[in-house]
């Protein structure tokens, strides 16, 4: 929830939501995608030319907005829907990953995916799955039992056990390594666990881009935790992923939310500087007293605007929460503070009647 300017964005010159079509290099077009209802406001999906096709990076929301505003971008450069050979999802959340599925079904497009989230999808396709039950548990076992309460209450009938709503697998699992497009272009899929198990980031060392997903945001920090299958240590993963990048040549930086910046390594520097600086916050929360995530969370100040606990919606709420355990774990995991309870696996059937919790608790040791 970080919100500082990434050095050479465009951010305050224009908006990067705007409607349209981009070229952001050779044969590389931005297409920023609606995203109603939610705080993101758009994700960027980038249009690779591919010899007679086109190659995307990130599909968008499958929402009705989302399919005209994707054809008319793709018009902008003589293309259409059905000139999309393949799409190469950095992850498995919904506004990555849910159009491509959709238009799968209909063109019969070819969809690439990260290894690393067949652990989500499959508690996706589980029977008996309902929405948010990963999350509401987490919540509960980080003494959140109120906000997991609130949450219940507004999803309803929604909550109740019901199918996979439309998830399903990729054509094809991505791990680490060279991809080779039609048009000779020579994409590396690295692997960086952390906003999810399975990110992946797309790095053209030939012509200097890395298309980043949700790894490396240029105006906000990405959230850590929010998935279906849970990470035993999800800051310590996106650390390290961040470690990884930085290794890598320096680039621009094409990220799905937010406006295109000139350096990688720049906006990395940023957010290592921005958890160490976390890190250190809920450490304090800890020594004067708060012990459960939810306890010190509620000692935070979060986003841009510093705003407490209380002043968040529920959606933004639960992501604190998690955040805010991310970091507890990678502080025990350190040696700086001692953890006691067990994390309470999801159990499947009615939300309703979850399992009893383990409260996590954590304290100076």
């Amino acid at each position: 929830m970080d919100a500082n300017r990434a050095p050479g964005t465009s951010a305050g010159t224009e908006d990067w939501t705007t409607p349209g079509t981009f070229e952001v290099a050779p044969g590389v077009h931005r297409i920023p995608l609606p995203l109603p209802n939610d705080g993101l406001r758009a994700v960027n999906v980038y249009a690779i030319e591919d010899g007679d096709g086109l190659a995307l990076v990130d599909a968008g929301w499958d929402v009705p907005e989302t399919r005209p505003a994707l054809a008319a971008g793709l018009a902008a450069i003589g293309c259409s829907l059905g000139d999309i050979g393949q799409f190469l999802v950095t992850h498995a959340h919904r506004d990555h990953y849910s159009e491509a599925v959709a238009l799968r079904a209909e063109l019969g497009t070819t969809v690439r995916l990260g290894d690393g989230e067949r652990a989500s999808l499959d508690v996706l396709a589980s029977p008996g799955w309902a929405p948010l039950v990963p999350q509401l548990q987490l919540l509960r076992s980080c003494g959140a039992a109120t906000v997991a309460d609130d949450l219940l209450a507004v999803m309803g009938q929604a909550g109740s056990a019901q199918g996979p709503l439309g998830w399903s697998y990729p054509d094809e699992w991505l791990v680490e390594g060279p991809l080779d497009l039609a048009s000779g272009r020579r994409l590396a899929v690295v692997e960086t666990p952390g906003h999810t198990r399975g990110h992946v980031v797309f790095h053209d060392p030939a012509a200097g881009l890395l298309f980043a997903g949700d790894h490396v945001l240029p105006t906000i920090t990405p959230s850590i935790g929010f998935e279906p299958a849970l990470s035993p240590d999800p800051l310590g993963a996106f650390l390290g992923s961040l470690a990884k990048v930085r290794q890598l040549p320096d680039a621009m930086l094409l990220p799905a939310h937010g406006p295109v910046a000139t350096s990688v390594h720049a906006r990395v520097d940023e957010l290592v500087d921005h958890h160490g600086r976390r890190l250190d916050e809920v450490e304090r929360a800890v020594v004067a007293g708060a012990s459960t995530p939810f306890e010190v969370a509620m000692r935070l100040r979060w986003t841009r605007r510093e705003r407490t606990m209380d002043e968040l919606d529920l959606f933004n709420k639960m992501l604190a929460v998690a955040e805010t355990w991310a970091h507890l774990v990678l502080l025990a995991a350190q040696g700086r503070l001692v953890a006691s309870g067990v994390l309470t696996p999801p159990t499947f059937g009615d939300i309703g009647e979850l399992a009893p919790v383990d409260v996590l608790q954590y304290r100076v040791p």
